[in-house]
């Protein structure tokens, strides 16, 4: 019987165990065969940026110019919150691409705010109108892997990762994309308007010259804290490179968006050398302590672990 409980023990402990400990290095995997060089300063200054920093934290990097691949711990699944809007953004361009039609008076009414000012309101009526199959059908054509959509209506519950994120954004900006050109344009026109005060984030030390397309998630829950993620692409100047930064375990919201900007800057800061950032950290009065609302606060905690592949709920 000890032998059987000890079994059962060490399974139940593998089986609720969280990303915090499975993250503790914060050492990120960066490659770049045409710029070793710039690969090992990646990796680390975004280590040095994490250093004595508390939460897990995911990040995947990708530079179309030096063609330097940067991850820490891609494969760990995070509460989507708001980021989860740009699924939806992506696939409504998709469907109209399609039915070879523009976007109607209607999809354009909520996309527009859904993306801009984070509407709620606007992200529910897509997600019921889009449905699950045609969603789930998007993420395929991505190339998503570990991405699975909010049970029950709760679409800020999807969960994601890192890797998912950078592919999700390549379909804005890689030359592979499933969506046309035309829709590419649009979609990075509404991510570049993002109001104000949910720009912070991953421009964080952009330099002057590059244009921010960016999607912002803040959430807490009872477990893992503060889910502050924040993912973009930047244009312009000869540039065009993608970063997705996802976390939790964040004590606050100030916490997480300022632990998610000492990476960004490590990040623009490598891949513009010699170039003066433009866009500063984001002053801690900027920064509310409201949640984006994309899960209401009695909705329920889901089962499965986050960080195990293989073992997540889908």
């Amino acid at each position: 019987m000890r032998i059987t409980l000890a079994a059962l023990a060490a399974v139940t402990a593998l089986l609720t165990a969280t990303p915090t400990a499975a993250a503790a290095d914060r050492t990120p995997t960066c490659r770049a065969p045409k710029h070793p060089a710039l690969a090992k300063q990646l990796a680390r200054d975004i280590r040095a940026a994490l250093a004595h920093r508390r939460g897990t934290v995911s990040l995947a990097v990708h530079d179309d110019r030096t063609k330097v691949d940067c991850t820490l711990a891609p494969a760990t699944r995070y509460d989507s919150a708001s980021i989860v809007k740009v699924l939806m953004m992506e696939a409504t361009l998709r469907r109209a691409e399609n039915r070879d039609r523009p976007l109607t008076r209607w999809e354009r009414g909520n996309v527009r705010p859904m993306i801009r000012s984070s509407d709620n309101t606007a992200a529910s009526r897509l997600w019921n109108d889009l449905g699950h199959p045609y969603l789930a059908a998007t993420l395929h054509r991505a190339g998503t892997t570990r991405t699975s959509l909010g049970p029950y209506g709760y679409w800020g519950l999807t969960r994601t990762t890192a890797a998912d994120q950078m592919r999700l954004l390549a379909a804005l900006t890689g030359p592979r994309s499933f969506l046309s050109a035309g829709s590419r344009a649009y979609g990075l026109k509404l991510m570049s308007e993002v109001q104000k005060n949910q720009r912070w984030g991953v421009p964080a030390g952009m330099p002057r010259g590059l244009r921010a397309h960016l999607k912002n998630g803040w959430l807490p829950r009872a477990t893992h804290g503060w889910r502050i993620h924040s993912i973009g692409a930047f244009t312009g100047a000869g540039r065009s490179y993608r970063i997705a930064v996802l976390s939790h375990d964040n004590p606050s919201m100030k916490y997480g968006v300022r632990t998610v900007e000492r990476v960004a800057q490590a990040v623009h800061r490598a891949l513009n050398k010699g170039r003066a950032a433009g866009l500063g950290l984001t002053p801690p009065e900027e920064i509310s302590e409201i949640p984006d609302g994309s899960v209401p606060p009695d909705a329920p905690e889901l089962p499965g672990p986050y960080g195990l592949q293989g073992l997540a709920t889908p």
